[in-house]
Formats: C-alpha cells, structure tokens, sequence
C-alpha cells in the first residue's frame, strides 16, 4: 500500500492536475494506494503523525516541494519503520536535487512504484525556545533565512514560478533582503568544543545537502548518510563582496572567497546578538536569538 500525501496547490496551482495524471497510472498497473490531501499549513505533519502510530511499517509518497516534505518528515513516527517515496511537483525540489532524484513528474513515480533500492539518510533537528524542527535539507538563521521569509509573502515567487523560472524569485528576493540585511554578532560552538566568534554575520545554516533556494549549491560536499551537517557561515565581509558572493552559489564555487567558512560537525549551536529570521527548509520560524541544530538518531529509508 502506499499512502500519498499531495499539496493540490504546488506548483502554483498545478498539483491537482499532475496528480490525476498520477492517478490514471496508478489504476493502469492495478497499485493498491491511498491519497492523502493537504487543506492547510501543517496538515501534511498530521496526516503523517496518524500513518505512522501504529508502529507498522508504512510507505509514504510525498507531491510536492520541499515544504510538502518538511511538513511530512516533522510528523513522522517510527522513523525505522516508514519507507520515503517523492514525487517533485513544488517549485525548489532542493530535497530531489540533493539525492539525485528524478525531476519529472512521471518518471519520479515510476522509480517510486518500480525501484527496490533504498538510501538510509539522516534527519536534522533545529531547536529553539522549548521546540524542535526537523528539516532534511537545511535550516538556518540571518540573511538566508530572511529571504524564505520574504517568499513566503511575495507574489514574486507565484509569478516567476508559472513562467518556470522559480530561481529567478529566489535570486529577487535574495537582492531585496540584502539591502536591508544588517550583519551583527554570533557567537557559535560546534560539537561542544569548539567556539567561534564573528562580528559581521550575514548568515549561519546547517546542511544536510548540498542545495536550497531552488539549486544554491552552499555546501557542495554535503551528503546526507555521513551523520555530520555541514555548517556554513558568510560574514566579516563587505556587503559588496556578499553581494559578489551570490553568483557563484549556483556552480559550488563561493567556496573559495573570502567571507565564506564551512565546518563539518554532528551538533552547532548558534548566539546572535539580536533576534534574526529562522528558517527549516524554506519554511519561516519566528525570530530568535538562540538556536542550536543535530541530528536525529534514527535515519530514514528515500527509495531511490
């Protein structure tokens, strides 16, 4: 049985009408299925809290985009029990970017119906005030997360995403926060030991894979079964040379430019000097000041 859980409003609108295509597939190869759709902000988190409680082994298939799958992940129960299918229908697909997923449509569901091979991947955890948020792509704090902010809000990303060209929104958006970016002080320790201070924090951000914001390529080496994040921080830069930084993240290459510092660690907690945007993959969390991130302990199955 495999249990889909569909957002008819990725893909600015358009996921209703893929999933009928889906559907069509689905009663030509006789699979036995179930949908599961989405009607609110966090529905996506009970649906998947309620397939997964009863400690059975479960599959589930997530059309969507990046927040469909955050939304899912932050529900689930018995992570060593559940088997992850994703179908891309939003308009980031970070998450199948980073695992080499298939990005059409059609071709994503027939590796989730046809493939017997799975990945094992780790989750991260952010944590802030007395809750937690699991993310499997990033999360972070500052400049980067602002720009979630903004897109969340803008009518920009609806109108670049029905021309195709969803990383022209991301590039806006990032152009509009950075003008009004205001880098100040963090203090952060990774695993425990280690303590770095900087003064002129544009932005610190825990990755699980390589991409966010629709292909950025922030911490190319990422990958999402060693059980370390990696953590990348851009500060005590100029906001001209930030602003040059923006670029070169799509090919992987703002690695080698000053103002750029990238660690590997299981756990990195992070002290802003005053409250920032916070984001766990893409989707806004309210201003903090203190946040830490990890990962979980138990890892979960992608059919890949």
């Amino acid at each position: 049985m495999y249990h889909f859980i569909a957002n008819p409003n990725a893909r600015s609108g358009q996921g209703l009408a893929l999933w009928e295509k889906i559907k069509l597939k689905l009663i030509a190869e006789h699979i036995d299925y179930q949908i599961h759709f989405t009607h609110h902000r966090h529905h996506a988190t009970e649906i998947a809290a309620e397939l997964t409680a009863s400690g059975d082994p479960v599959t589930i298939v997530v059309l969507g985009g990046d927040g469909s799958v955050d939304e899912v992940i932050c529900g689930l129960q018995n992570l060593s029990l559940v088997t992850l299918g994703y179908i891309p229908i939003g308009s980031g697909n970070d998450f199948g970017r980073g695992l080499a997923l298939p990005s059409d449509t059609m071709k994503a569901l027939d590796l989730v119906l046809h493939s017997e091979q799975t990945r094992k991947i780790n989750l991260g955890v952010l944590h802030y005030h007395d809750k937690v948020h699991r993310f499997a792509v990033s999360s972070g704090i500052g400049y980067d997360a602002a720009i979630c902010h903004q897109l969340c809000i803008s009518r920009v990303k609806v109108f670049f995403n029905r021309l195709g060209l969803g990383k022209l929104a991301y590039a806006a958006c990032s152009l509009y926060r950075l003008r009004r970016c205001q880098p100040d002080e963090m203090e952060i320790l990774l695993n425990d030991t280690k303590r770095l201070h900087f003064k002129r924090v544009f932005f610190a951000s825990a990755f699980n894979l390589p991409y966010e914001g629709g292909g950025c390529k922030f911490c190319p080496d990422a990958k999402p079964d060693d059980d370390l994040l990696d953590f990348i921080v851009i500060a005590d830069v100029p906001k001209i040379i930030a602003l040059a930084i923006l670029p070169t993240v799509f090919s992987g290459k703002h690695t080698r430019l000053p103002g750029v510092h990238i660690f590997r660690c299981k756990k990195a907690e992070v002290h802003s000097k005053i409250a920032l945007p916070v984001h766990s993959d893409g989707e806004p969390i309210y201003l903090q000041k203190d946040v830490s991130f990890s990962l979980e302990p138990e890892t979960l199955k992608i059919i890949t």
